[in-house]
């Protein structure tokens, strides 16, 4: 099992460059089979969940060619099955969003139970009832089935805001009779992205980063060249990593609106936050301030930053607050960082927080993906050395993060072993 072994206390200074959004890639990569033309999908970042999901695509027959990295080419009309049940599948959440893509273009579809980092109960009820409106008949076995004769347009309000629901029912109701209305929908960037990208298919969908989406269904969707917008997450994650570290970071290639949330909590405990047409510099020059922070769907603080702010709070002045308000076991990293020397005490969805001078190096695992990444970030701040443990999960969403980290002064590694690990100690210290 791979690691990550970091010496702490450096930094980080300088610019970094954000790829495409690993969220809205996977909803445009199953919407990219919904047509039997060719699809061009450029800015793809090239992550584990994303390569996973082409495969499965692969494995029913659809037509993957890579032109490079971050560029795919696909053609779904030599898909030859609508069952998904290999075991990678299962590894990922985003394995759902086959479900709407084949309902729609083929008005049936079987996938397996969806995976993910266990972050909390993330049911597919309002996927459920979407599909259901829509005129499907959903069973629920050992596998999701959906089918219908034929799709007709319904009135869908979700009676919780669902990023996974607004996007698997969009997908579906692109291609069914008549028109849908989805009300209390998601807002977040990945979802207006992946409405754009079915648009350019010829779909027709108004609303998207508001809360009612109108969908009108066509009778069929064609080719289109799309390229993936920035990742939020991951240009979130290097700015609080300038603020634990009392960097100096430029973010590259993001889109500052998406950041507004995460740009409003930085300037709130003290950082210095100047932004571009297509960039945002976080300067950490001076002691931070406590705040509180409750995660809310978009424009709302993300729960998938929830993590890196916790850690840089816990570096901060005072006590803060975290209130988790989406998922339930979105914590678990806390005790992690408490070997580190952090002072946070979990009660239900809040974390108390009162700030510390210093973490100290220390042997970690990473629970999931952003609370890994989160890690790495309390690793870089700390004084001596860490090892952080089942970095797979940060390979799920973060493409290159040791090396784009190196490039900003930080002293990291990912190592086999023990022995490797030993290695890196002599040469760092």
């Amino acid at each position: 099992m791979e690691q990550y072994a970091i010496k702490g206390g450096n930094p980080l200074v300088g610019e970094v460059e954000i790829g495409g959004a690993k969220n809205a890639a996977l909803a445009i990569l199953a919407a990219s089979i919904m047509t039997d033309e060719t699809v061009l999908i450029e800015n793809m970042p090239d992550v584990r969940d994303t390569n996973v999901l082409l495969q499965a695509m692969e494995s029913v027959g659809a037509t993957i060619e890579r032109l490079d990295r971050h560029t795919v080419r696909i053609n779904g009309s030599t898909i030859h099955d609508v069952v998904f049940e290999g075991n990678y599948i299962k590894k990922i959440r985003a394995s759902y969003y086959l479900l709407g893509a084949l309902l729609g273009k083929y008005k049936r579809a079987e996938v397996v139970f969806p995976g993910g980092c266990n972050i909390g109960s993330r049911p597919i009820d309002q996927h459920i009832k979407g599909f259901r409106a829509l005129g499907a008949k959903v069973d629920l076995g050992g596998m999701i089935s959906a089918q219908a004769d034929h799709l007709k347009g319904g009135h869908i309000y979700l009676d919780v805001v669902s990023v996974g629901a607004t996007i698997n029912i969009m997908m579906a109701a692109a291609l069914a009779e008549g028109q849908t209305i989805i009300e209390n929908a998601a807002k977040e960037p990945h979802v207006v992205d992946l409405a754009n990208f079915l648009n350019s298919m010829g779909a027709n969908i108004k609303g998207a980063g508001t809360d009612v989406i109108r969908i009108r269904g066509v009778e069929k969707l064609h080719k289109t060249e799309y390229s993936v917008i920035p990742d939020q997450i991951e240009a979130g994650t290097f700015m609080l990593a300038a603020a634990a570290t009392k960097g100096d970071i430029t973010v590259k290639n993001v889109i500052p609106k998406h950041l507004e949330s995460i740009t409003a909590k930085l300037m709130e405990i003290g950082c210095e936050v100047e932004e571009s047409d297509d960039a945002v510099r976080v300067v950490s020059s001076k002691p931070l301030s406590h705040t509180q922070v409750k995660t809310l769907p978009y424009p709302g603080f993300p729960t998938d930053m929830q993590p890196q702010i916790t850690v840089t709070l816990a570096l901060s002045n005072g006590s803060s607050i975290v209130t988790e308000s989406i998922f339930e076991n979105r914590f678990k990293y806390v005790d992690e960082l408490t070997k580190m020397g952090a002072s946070i005490k979990v009660e239900g969805s809040t974390a108390i927080i009162n700030g510390v001078s210093k973490y100290v190096g220390a042997h970690i695992s990473a629970p999931d993906l952003r609370a890994g990444a989160a890690l790495v970030i309390a690793a870089l701040a700390a004084d001596g050395i860490s090892v952080v443990d089942d970095v797979f999960y940060i390979e799920r969403g973060y493409e290159d993060f040791d090396a784009k980290l190196r490039m900003l002064g930080a002293q990291i590694e990912k190592v086999a072993d023990e022995k490797e690990v030993k290695k890196f100690k002599l040469r760092v210290s």
